[in-house]
């Protein structure tokens, strides 16, 4: 199977149109950078209210081979801010249930995945949202061994590409076929048999109208063999009038076995990176051009004689006559020398009526060849030309970035205005505000690459984007219910050299802190009075369970506490629910304990028997249903909620009944721990990377969140039996916060 997928001019922050395609998976992860053919066309403005995506599953282990591979597309029109992600949760909830149902065939599978999308569409509407209705396109396939089931909804088409020819297969479903009523949105299911070597084509309706009127569905037709060549080919014969429309273009291509070629980026105009040797380059060019000068010089003879040896009585003779000569010359000198220095003026000024220059017939281009012929002169100026042009390259180069910086801030400082102008009606209307919030995160994820983008240019831009960076968090601040406390009340501080505690739970009037590598636990009351209670064992986890506390020491003894003697009133040995478990979390729902084991992704339950103890252990999760990964934390009140990076998934009797998004500023780095009762009516989240404190209602809605530069070492927190106060522990120091 070869998987083609094609997004024309996806909505985005940024103005320029694109198409992306091309894109090649075999596997459900998340697409890195790179991973998408970009050409870029010329700058236009489509519906900004239009939201698609599609979703090629392959199969990843022998379960899911049984169901084949999985394919959906789907459009949502007239989008609300809310509903971002409505196309994204929609296809999570179907592939989730299709690769679940291993033991159905994939025609059954498809149609119980349809079921639980009728499912989630239901559960939109009754929260009141019914704007998606009429404006949804979905289509889902599967395909095994060259059988295709396919269902949709909404204006999605589907052809097959068989020996040149187009086929309309999706006719099988009509208008009139496909029910008004929410409960079934998704209707029916279409089957049929493929054959080796045809092409699966999937168009939203806007996209399909266009190659349709364009011909291009004929031209593809046409194609002696399906590739990103040939298809690529027509697409930048119709460049210009694709920038006008929108939409996913999915092409899957039947073969035996399944290729994947390597994903690749390409754009038709690049903006180049700076580069100082193209920059000299020219300048190199014409010193390297300099003909180095030739020198003619006359031909020396040189005659080797052999020399004469003379009687050693002439030598000496010879000798003496030669210093005689030379003493007379040195006293004539001297005579020439004194008569010199008396017309040395008269001299001069003759000398310079009299000679004329040498270099009075030489042309003046010798004369400037012969300057620059000179090798070391000729490397000074070669030094000053560089450093020249650099330093004028290197300034064009700050101006031309300057004014695009510029123009960006000028971007973001509009957006900035329109974001205020939303606020403004945060009171009356939701969805201004909901539009609002989400302008100002986008100015705030720009402002902060321009700020990063312009470290180093002029400090009359950088002030200008500090200033702004700073009117964007104090707004976003104030949006997303950022509580900042410079000087939190401190209830409590430990001396290291007594107890260092590393987790809490409070209970009635007292809180009790422990630590995974102490044998003791302390108790502080609420006049701050400590009492250090002894235990046999280190202790690592604690819930409290019908009006009692019980300690968890690793790996399996849960004790009960006796709080008013202060003393470990009876241990329990709990069953091994398998081998190498590891219970990370505990939390308890009337008489039952439940824990959480993160790396099975599992959740065990102990039921209260009548004899008072939890010998019976139970996989709580359905085993049809994928495992917990990357939790985080867990807790219970009726429902199992666990925590994930930025996701709340409830279940409730083993299998997952709700999935919560929420969104907060900052968006979550590192959670770690959640907590809510059945008396509590919002979720509590800790995130110490942040230093922060988030409530939640359970519903996903933000409700506060409080930040302090205090809290640089968050450890664990506990909240009194009305919910009214909060305990951190933070280090050594424990804060108190009243909601």
């Amino acid at each position: 199977m070869q998987v083609f997928e094609f997004h024309f001019n996806p909505p985005s922050r940024q103005t320029q149109t694109k198409i992306i395609g091309f894109r090649q998976r075999n596997s459900r992860k998340k697409p890195k950078k790179g991973d998408r053919l970009t050409t870029s066309l010329k700058q236009t403005e489509l519906n900004s209210d239009i939201v698609f995506n599609s979703f090629c599953y392959e199969p990843e282990n022998i379960y899911e081979k049984k169901m084949g591979s999985f394919y959906m597309v789907g459009l949502l029109r007239r989008t609300l801010p809310t509903n971002i992600r409505f196309i994204e949760k929609l296809a999570k909830n179907i592939k989730d249930k299709y690769y679940r149902s291993t033991i159905l065939t994939p025609e059954k599978a498809l149609k119980e995945s349809l079921k639980v999308a009728n499912d989630f569409l239901e559960k939109i509407i009754k929260r009141g949202d019914v704007s998606w209705l009429g404006n949804l396109s979905f289509a889902t396939l599967s395909l095994k061994n060259f059988k295709l089931n396919f269902a949709k909804t909404g204006k999605i088409k589907i052809l097959v590409l068989r020996n040149q020819k187009i086929i309309d297969i999706d006719k099988k479903i009509t208008p009139q076929e496909i029910e008004p009523y929410p409960l079934k949105i998704f209707t029916n299911t279409v089957s049929g048999k493929l054959a080796q070597g045809d092409i699966v084509l999937v168009f939203t309706k806007d996209l399909f109208d266009f190659f349709n009127k364009q011909k291009i569905l004929d031209e593809i037709a046409k194609l002696s063999s399906f590739n990103d060549i040939n298809f690529k080919k027509l697409l930048n014969k119709k460049k210009v009038k694709l920038s006008k429309v929108s939409g996913i273009f999915l092409a899957i291509l039947l073969t035996k076995k399944t290729v994947f070629k390597k994903k690749a980026t390409i754009s038709t105009k690049e903006l180049k990176d700076f580069s100082f040797k193209k920059a000299f380059a020219p300048a190199l060019t014409l010193f390297k051009k300099i003909k180095k000068p030739k020198l003619s010089l006359p031909p020396i003879n040189i005659k080797l004689r052999p020399p004469k040896i003379k009687p050693f009585n002439k030598t000496i003779s010879l000798l003496s006559d030669k210093v005689s000569k030379v003493k007379v010359n040195l006293i004539k000198v001297k005579e020439k020398t004194i008569n010199k220095k008396i017309d040395i003026v008269s001299l001069q000024k003759k000398a310079k009526i009299t000679q004329t220059p040498k270099t009075k017939n030489v042309p003046l281009i010798f004369r400037i060849k012969a300057f620059f012929f000179n090798k070391k002169m000729a490397l000074v100026l070669a030094l000053i030309a560089l450093i020249f042009l650099g330093s004028l390259f290197s300034k064009l180069e700050d101006k031309k970035e300057t004014k695009i910086y510029e123009r960006d801030l000028k971007d973001i400082e509009e957006k900035l205005i329109r974001a205020e102008s939303f606020l403004i009606l945060k009171e009356t209307n939701p969805e201004a505000f909901a539009m609002a919030n989400l302008l100002l995160k986008e100015t705030w994820e720009e402002i902060s690459l321009l700020s990063r983008e312009t470290m180093g240019l002029p400090g009359t831009l950088g002030n200008q984007i500090t200033l702004l960076k700073n009117n964007i968090l104090e707004k976003l601040s104030s949006s997303n219910l950022i509580e900042n406390i410079n000087n939190p009340e401190l209830f409590f501080e430990f001396d290291k050299k007594t107890f260092i505690p590393y987790s809490l739970l409070s209970f009635e009037d007292n809180i009790y802190f422990f630590n995974r590598y102490s044998k003791n636990i302390l108790k502080l009351k609420d006049n701050k009075e400590t009492t250090i209670i002894e235990t046999e064992q280190a202790v690592s986890l604690a819930t409290v369970v019908n009006n009692s506390i019980y300690f968890l020491s690793r790996p399996s003894k849960l004790f009960l506490l006796n709080t008013e003697e202060t003393e470990v009133d009876r241990i329990i040995t709990l069953g091994e629910p398998y081998l190498d478990f590891n219970f990370d979390n505990i939390s308890s729902f009337e008489k039952n304990v439940y824990f959480l084991d993160k790396k099975v992704g599992q959740v065990i339950k102990y039921v209260f028997s009548k004899n008072s103890t939890w010998n019976n252990s139970k996989l709580w999760l359905d085993p049809k249903i994928p495992r917990i990964s990357s939790a985080k934390s867990f807790t219970v009140d009726g429902s199992v909620w666990v925590l994930t990076e930025n996701l709340i998934y409830e279940y409730h009797g083993g299998e997952l009944r709700d999935e919560i998004e929420f969104e907060v500023f900052p968006a979550p780095k590192n959670l770690s721990k959640i907590f809510t009762s059945p008396s509590l009516p919002y979720f509590y989240l800790l995130e110490p990377d942040q230093k922060r404190f988030i409530i939640l209602d359970k519903t996903g809605k933000l409700i506060k969140q409080v930040q302090s530069k205090s809290f640089d070492n968050l450890l664990d927190f506990t909240i009194t039996e009305n919910g009214k106060t909060i305990y951190l522990l933070n280090g050594l120091k424990v804060y108190k916060i009243e909601i």
